[in-house]
């Protein structure tokens, strides 16, 4: 199998005091494969991934390298009690994307989806599709640079810097259907700080990845995604 390779975890600095930058629909924007963001409540948030011999595999059935230090240790596994799977699909039909939704904790400021085939709700932020109707579905996933394809790289335009989810696209989440209204760059180490992103707001969704780089050099932002649960 060909290897597209995961880039290095960039270090995320302690939430800072700037407002967060969002651009909705703005130049090119930068990006890396492992998604990494500090949480609201000024910890840090570090998308990775692990797996027993350290790769595993995209959407495209390649083998995707992980760098050292990207593993988190057992404890922490125990705790994210992370699943593939689960939850329903993930589905974004104006860009081709149908996926399992699986389901992770945050555990002390850190969210680590294990793998690149799916998308994972945040059992511990805001609320689960259940309750959609009374808060806002956090959902998170990867995407990949270097030749690798995971569920992010449908959200993303890399050639324009923006999101390839146009507003006013349909979102299904375990069943439930948003609309797209809004999307935009975040700098990492400032989405902490986005009050905007963290509201847990009644019939609200947050999709979260990271936006790559056409250099393919590591990102310095995220993309936000924000929808609207249909009546």
């Amino acid at each position: 199998m060909n290897t597209a390779r995961q880039p290095e975890t960039p270090l995320v600095a302690a939430a800072v005091t700037a407002p967060a930058r969002r651009r909705r629909r703005g130049p090119a924007l930068v990006v890396t494969v492992a998604i990494v963001f500090a949480a609201a409540v000024a910890a840090t948030v570090v998308f990775a991934t692990w797996t027993p011999a350290g790769t595993t595999i995209d959407l495209g059935g390649h083998r995707v390298a992980l760098d050292p230090g990207d593993l988190p240790d057992a404890h922490d596994r125990a705790r994210q009690d992370a699943a593939d799977s689960g939850q329903g699909r993930f589905e974004i039909p104006s860009v081709g994307l149908n996926v399992p939704l699986g389901a992770l904790n945050e555990v002390d400021g850190v969210i680590t989806p294990p793998g690149f085939t799916s998308v994972y709700l945040v059992r511990n932020r805001g609320v689960d599709t259940a309750h959609a109707a009374t808060g806002t579905v956090f959902v998170v996933t990867h995407s990949l640079r270097g030749g690798g394809k995971a569920p992010g790289n449908y959200l993303i335009d890399v050639r324009h810097g923006t999101a390839a989810v146009a507003d006013g696209a349909t979102v299904i989440v375990d069943g439930v259907h948003y609309t797209v209204d809004d999307s935009g760059a975040v700098d990492k180490p400032r989405l902490a700080d986005d009050a905007a992103v963290w509201a847990n707001t009644p019939d609200r969704l947050v999709i979260i990845t990271c936006l790559q780089v056409p250099a393919g050099t590591a990102s310095v932002d995220n993309l936000v995604i924000t929808a609207t649960r249909r009546p």
